[in-house]
């Protein structure tokens, strides 16, 4: 019976694996899974007939398999275990004496004891399973992917002469520690030499989790700030917290009684701006004032000492509407989610916008209050760039114009705020956009501080279809190039190319040149021909047939046949109706965190995720779009465009990914040269797979790094549950600790009244990803 059931094991399998690899030939793939399927057909008769001459037959499948398999990945072992692992657990199976005593040689009858494995027709399978067993050994051992680093490691600063001179070494005043967003601390108290002695210091649980009605994206994206004596911080539901930065214990904390909004996409914080009046203005209320912007579309002043609102700030309640001369009004379609960017004189504001929902969204447009008063100084609107004046009362903004959901950077010597800018809603269709807005979509575009007027526009995607928006905040600083020192902005992208420009008029630092697009968009739109692509890039290699992936040979050949059936030219193909891939996906190379800068060495510390993304066209008009319901899972409406739009992760049936792994790494590079200058892998599927194995296969992060003059990077972003250190020189991990949930935010770094430096870590979890969610602020010292 064993025989017979072993039989009908490998007939059922060929027929699966054949079938599978004619529909696979057919439509342009790998020859080797119907072959493969005949080879376990063949195997599968001979057994049922009991005859010895399937352990030859199923060899030859094994070397088969063991030799295309090379060909194909060489010695990957996340590659080469989908293809191998059943047809090497099957040939040992052949070989257990229960399976091999119902085998009879030809034109015998069947033999009652088992020939040894290393003699008569067990040998070539014994030999062959050999053979995938060493191979299999061997690539534990090396990793493709790997890139170590070549150049010499840099020592750590000796000094802590601040860089970013207007911020104490001890803070950390902004988002990306200054207005220059380099994300890196002065402080040395933590070097390569002690990080693995961090431990943690205290725990602060905020009370902020999900509630019934809030949207799926409710998440921790914030990284707090510290001035003086004070760390600042706020929640996803708008709660403000100070709290002592030596003990976490909490000094007040206010509450903005943010109403529950119907229609909100994301309910998010990623941080609180900080203004210091001059000494001069000492005796003014809220002196030091906070700049909190919410999800119902308002900017609220707080006084830093005690968290009061600053009621001379806007309509006197310490609040400006952000609503206020907005087009297409609507409940939760517009608000903020990022800290706006503080000068001297003025706090300005962005706005993120509803995505893919219509083309009748609220305007994108950047606005300048007096940092006092709350005041109207300048507005930009990409739909009217000129006229930045303050518009009057009755007037209303462009509508459904390209915003910036992120991050700005500020430099005032020269006079600019830089604005990372997203698309305009539909992101895949763009028959009706208008000339104007699109100059300046997905785009780095520098305003002047004191009149709003555009200096000077860099374009990252032309004529964007695919959800490239510029989703980082710009990092400032001065470079050395050729003897020469530039003053540069740092800019990473969605698509993996971080472009460096003289900030002074977006003149590229790095060269950047032209690569020719992918043509054939959808009826009534077009393609750009050309795209600007840099010379620093963490872009990909593109996807291939051989970059399927799967845990079983059986749902990578599943992903092999959808990767043929989708349109995929490379990136930059065009959106179309039977479904295109985009890689890398609008998830993003680089997404908010961006990247970490340390403007002594003049390199960088990145974190670049990949994951491929499917979309597909729908006609609005058609009967599809009418038997969906606005509920399905990637769904995107887009009243008002000829097509709505679905879009999904590339994944397996099993829900996996379709393209192989590493899908995240931690990386170096020289911003003076646009080299890369070490990469690897980083992140276990730990708190992915069903069952908790730290397997080290590389997964995205989301949630950015820092940089210490002690020489260590930081990041907690990965989507498995962990903090962890690197040497900046090498991107050796130094250290790592267990978070309670997923950790998807930015770090921070500070040093307490008590002397000492202090790693500050938010582990709230991330609702689209799927990590655990949690309320946790965490700090770590050395004893």
């Amino acid at each position: 019976m064993l025989m017979i059931a072993t039989g009908a094991l490998f007939t059922a399998i060929g027929l699966v694996i054949g079938s599978g690899g004619a529909w696979l030939i057919a439509i342009g793939g790998s020859w080797y899974y119907l072959l493969a399927g005949a080879g376990f057909l063949l195997t599968g008769l001979l057994l049922l007939t009991r005859r010895r001459l399937a352990l030859w037959s199923y060899a030859a499948v094994v070397a088969a398999t063991l030799a295309w398999a090379l060909w194909e990945v060489g010695f990957d072992w996340w590659q080469l275990a989908p293809r191998g692992a059943v047809v090497v657990l099957l040939g040992l199976w052949l070989l257990i004496p229960g399976v091999m005593r119902g085998m009879r040689p030809s034109g015998s009858s069947p033999d009652t004891a088992v020939p040894p494995l290393w003699r008569g027709a067990g040998l070539p399978l014994t030999i062959s399973l050999m053979l995938c067993v060493s191979t299999a050994v061997v690539s534990q051992f090396r990793d493709p992917f790997d890139r170590p680093a070549s150049s010499p490691t840099p020592k750590a600063r000796t000094s802590e002469a601040s860089v970013d001179a207007p911020v104490p070494a001890d803070d950390w005043h902004a988002y990306g520690r200054t207005g220059a967003g380099l994300r890196y601390s002065p402080l040395n108290q933590i070097t390569v030499r002690n990080v693995d002695k961090l431990q943690v210091a205290w725990t602060y649980h905020t009370g902020d989790i999900r509630a019934p009605g809030d949207p799926t994206e409710t998440t921790y994206e914030v990284t707090p700030i510290k001035i003086g004596d004070t760390l600042y911080l706020c929640t996803p539901h708008n709660l403000v917290i100070a709290l002592d930065p030596a003990t976490g214990e909490e000094r007040w904390r206010f509450d903005p009684k943010v109403r529950k909004l119907s229609g909100l996409q994301h309910r998010t914080c990623r941080g609180i701006s900080y203004h210091r009046s001059p000494d001069a203005l000492a005796d003014v209320q809220c002196a030091k004032r906070l700049f909190l912007p919410t999800a119902d579309a308002r900017l609220i002043a707080l006084d830093a000492d005690s968290g009061d609102v600053c009621r001379a700030f806007g309509g006197g309640d310490g609040t400006v509407d952000l609503w206020r001369n907005m087009p297409h009004v609507q409940e939760g379609f517009y608000y903020s989610t990022s800290p706006p960017a503080v000068t001297s004189g003025l706090v300005i504001v962005g706005g993120a916008v509803n995505d893919n929902v219509s083309t009748t969204e609220p305007s994108g447009v950047i606005r300048a209050y007096d940092v006092y008063t709350g005041e109207l100084v300048w507005n930009w609107d990409s739909g009217n760039p000129d006229a930045t004046e303050p518009i009057s009362d009755g007037q209303t903004y462009t509508p459904n114009s390209p915003n910036s959901w992120s991050v700005s950077s500020v430099d005032e010597e020269l006079g600019m705020v830089y604005v990372p800018m997203g698309n305009q809603s539909p992101d895949q269709w763009g028959g009706d956009r208008d000339a104007t807005v699109e100059r300046f979509s997905s785009a780095v575009v520098a305003l002047d501080l004191q009149t709003g007027a555009v200096r000077w526009v860099f374009q990252t995607v032309r004529h964007d279809l695919w959800d490239m928006d510029v989703p980082a905040q710009p990092s400032l600083l001065d470079l050395t190039i050729g003897g020469d020192t530039v003053p540069a902005l740092v800019q990473p992208t969605k698509q993996g190319d971080i472009f460096v420009l003289d900030r002074r008029n977006g003149a590229p630092v790095l060269p950047v040149f032209e690569r020719k697009a992918p043509q054939g968009a959808a009826e009534g739109d077009y393609t750009a021909p050309s795209q600007p692509a840099s010379a620093l890039s963490f872009e990909p290699e593109p996807l291939e047939g051989k970059d399927m992936w799967g845990v079983t040979m059986f749902d990578q050949l599943a992903c092999r046949i959808q990767f043929h059936s989708y349109r995929y030219e490379g990136r930059y193909t065009p959106p179309s109706l039977q479904g295109t891939i985009v890689y890398p996906g609008n998830f993003g190379v680089f997404n908010w965190g961006a990247v970490a800068v340390d403007p002594v060495h003049q390199t960088l510390f990145a974190t670049p995720s990949y994951l491929a993304f499917v979309v597909r066209l729908i006609p609005r008009d058609g009967q599809e779009i009418k038997d969906m319901s606005s509920g399905e899972s990637g769904l995107n409406e887009n009243h008002g465009a000829p097509f709505a739009v679905k879009m999904l992760p590339f994944v397996s049936p099993i829900g996996l990914p379709c393209q192989a792994p590493p899908w995240g790494y931690v990386a170096g590079a020289d911003l003076t040269t646009g080299q890369i200058t070490w990469m690897h892998r980083n992140g276990t599927v730990e708190d992915l797979a069903p069952v908790p194995l730290p397997f080290e296969v590389g997964v995205p992060d989301l949630g950015g790094p820092i940089i210490t003059a002690g020489g260590v990077a930081f990041m907690s972003g990965s989507l498995d549950y962990y903090v962890r250190a690197y040497d900046m020189a090498t991107g050796e991990r130094l250290w790592e600790e267990r978070l309670p949930v997923g950790g998807q935010a930015t770090p921070m770094t500070y040093r307490a009244k008590n002397g000492k430096q202090y790693i500050v870590v938010v582990a709230g979890g991330h609702g689209s990803l799927g990590t655990a969610e949690g309320d946790s602020i965490i700090a770590y010292a050395l004893p």
